[in-house]
């Protein structure tokens, strides 16, 4: 089969299009990256190279070991991905040690993958042991709202968490477990990739303070959607504090309670506190 022709490439680049169309990707703004599945590496290996040289990852991720992904690439604009696939995204292999990467399709100008590749490796190493091996996407993007309340709400995880999910009654049900928060940092090195791993291990979003939001997910459908609905709902409380600076009404923390056991899904109680 040929690359392009593949399910999770078609995948792939619709996801990478979406995003693109609702406004989050910005010049080169944002990455994508999916761990393909055994059986689809299978499909398409007659059209994998194994000649280009082995780079490394700049970070080590053991639990990765032999593994390929589907990833976008560095200085590469999302709005292109869907006109012309093989030049704007690619196809890797992690060696047997979790150091090194080498270039198996794709990338045809001479590209390499995102800068953002460290980060993305590292949380889709603690995504896959922490849920056996389901999650399999990880997506950065420039999500306008939720960077615009970063400079406006304290970068904490509770309070970002319970300001967005007071917005649509949906947002408990659909991140119950909450959102985390990383302060400010350089994008790109260990040193952020080290703090978003860390929030992932309880999270499936993470905040990045004047930046972004990194998500994860078992497919393109639901890890996309997790990102549309958080900033959804930061686009609500954005429009929400523009009218007027204090709520005259929301849902409390019994009405969360509530709706966690008509849905069946556990709300952290540090999350329900009273506000003032």
């Amino acid at each position: 089969m040929k690359v392009l022709d593949a399910k999770f490439v078609q995948g792939f680049i619709r996801m990478a299009d979406d995003g693109f169309q609702q406004g989050w990707h910005e010049r080169n703004g944002g990455n994508l990256s999916y761990r393909i599945k055994d059986e689809e590496v299978d499909e398409i290996r007659d059209q994998l190279s194994y000649d280009r040289e082995w780079m490394p990852i700049g970070t080590e991720v053991p639990g990765l070991a032999g593994e390929y992904f589907l990833v976008t690439g560095t200085g590469k604009y999302f709005r292109n991905v869907i006109i012309d696939p093989e030049t704007n995204i690619g196809i890797i292999e992690v060696d047997d040690k979790g150091v090194n990467y080498r270039i198996c399709w794709g990338f045809t100008d001479g590209g390499r993958p995102t800068s953002e590749l460290p980060t993305h490796l590292m949380n889709h190493e603690v995504k896959k042991r922490q849920t056996n091996g389901k999650h399999r996407v990880i997506y950065h993007a420039h999500t306008t709202n939720t960077i615009a309340l970063t400079f406006v709400l304290p970068l904490t995880d509770e309070v970002f968490t319970r300001e967005l999910w007071e917005m649509a009654t949906e947002c408990p049900v659909v991140f119950p477990e909450g959102l985390g928060v990383v302060g400010w940092m350089v994008p790109g090195g260990r040193e952020i990739a080290v703090e978003t791993s860390k929030l992932m291990e309880k999270y499936n979003a993470v905040i990045w303070a004047h930046h972004g939001m990194f998500c994860s997910g078992e497919d393109f459908d639901l890890t996309f959607g997790l990102m549309h609905t958080i900033e959804k709902s930061a686009e609500i409380l954005v429009k929400v504090m523009s009218m007027a600076p204090k709520k005259l009404q929301t849902i409390t923390p019994d009405d969360f309670r509530k709706l966690a056991v008509g849905f069946k899904v556990e709300l952290p109680e540090r999350f329900l506190y009273e506000k003032e």
